[in-house]
């Protein structure tokens, strides 16, 4: 005789120790599918989208602003000189400090001790002091040095030239702030480098590459790839970080926009014409930097996800396809 297990009724919780068999493809199909809701998520994005119209409401409406200044001054000839000026101090201090920050890069992970002391001792002071005490003390450096001469050390001086004739006001400040981003150019290089596997530089040594063509060939690509978005963040800091300039009444952007707004009271508008400037500025180094990092990241991602521009492109294909609707089949596959 054969025992069938009793069924609990519909409803009621089974017996303990009773193996429940899977739910089959009916009982799924009955299933309810209640999408989660994440009420928390909505009411920040609420607030930050009134907050946003609130802020932009107050940009339009408040008279303060006076956004008649602002367009009157945002593309002016004395605004874009100083924009240029700024730009110019931004590419000769980060091409001299990017260059002299991988010498101390390299002096710091070398083998003698005295280029690294030295290396270590340069980024240790030039890191300490601020940007502003430097260029101040590079601009009054005539004061310290009345000439600077090239001669036998310790001995006679052969040649010597006046030191605020060879030093101008635009060198004292492209000498400070290449000095300043050196210091920390040192540090994003030697990052970069310490991130080279180890292993790649023996297996080059191992099958006889020379010393330089391992630093250029491998190591370098390599550490870029580490390196780049920290070097693009001090070039941006750079950017900025030249209105201290304005210490030694060097024409760039934000002493311009002082000038200008001293003589007209016009504050509150010059100094967004500053802003507007500084935004777009530092937007187009970002772009640059995305780029630049896409490119040296070929080695490492066959395929790098698609830019902004591709998206977008993407998105218009997709719409218009969808707007013309399906395409006909050709006659011969229609026969088919």
């Amino acid at each position: 005789m054969e025992l069938t297990p009793a069924r609990a009724p519909q409803g009621a919780a089974p017996p303990p120790g009773s193996v429940q068999s899977a739910p089959g493809p009916e009982d799924l199909v009955r299933l309810r599918v209640v999408p989660a809701r994440h009420w928390g998520r909505w009411c920040a994005a609420l607030a930050v989208l009134v907050l946003a119209a609130q802020f932009a409401h107050g940009l339009l409406t408040n008279p303060v602003w006076e956004w008649e200044v602002f367009r009157s001054y945002v593309l002016s000839r004395t605004i874009v000189q100083a924009v240029g000026v700024t730009l110019q101090l931004t590419g000769y201090a980060s091409v001299l400090g990017f260059v002299l920050g991988t010498v101390l890069a390299f002096m710091r992970l070398s083998r003698n001790p005295v280029l690294q002391t030295v290396a270590w001792a340069y980024v240790w002071v030039f890191r300490s002091i601020p940007v502003i005490v430097q260029l101040v003390f590079w601009f009054n450096l005539g004061a310290l040095y009345r000439s600077l001469g090239v001669g036998v050390p310790f001995g006679p001086v052969l040649w010597s030239v006046d030191s605020n004739s060879l030093i101008g006001t635009i060198g004292a400040a492209l000498i400070g702030l290449s000095l300043h981003q050196a210091a920390y150019a040192a540090e994003v290089v030697r990052g970069g480098v310490l991130s080279v596997d180890a292993g790649q530089l023996e297996a080059a040594a191992a099958l006889g590459v020379p010393r330089w063509r391992q630093v250029r060939r491998i190591v370098l690509p390599q550490a870029m790839r580490a390196a780049l978005p920290t070097a693009g963040n001090e070039v941006i800091g750079l950017l900025k970080g030249t209105s201290v300039v304005y210490v030694m009444a060097i024409g760039e952007l934000f002493y311009r926009v002082q000038v200008v707004y001293g003589r007209s009271g016009q504050v509150i508008p010059l100094l967004m014409v500053a802003t507007a400037w500084y935004v777009l500025l530092t937007s187009v180094l970002s772009v640059l930097q995305y780029y630049v990092e896409r490119r040296f990241a070929r080695g490492a991602d066959r395929s790098p996800p698609p830019t902004p521009l591709q998206r977008l492109r993407r998105t218009l294909a997709s719409a218009r396809a969808a707007a013309e609707g399906p395409r006909p089949l050709p006659a011969a596959r229609r026969a088919a």
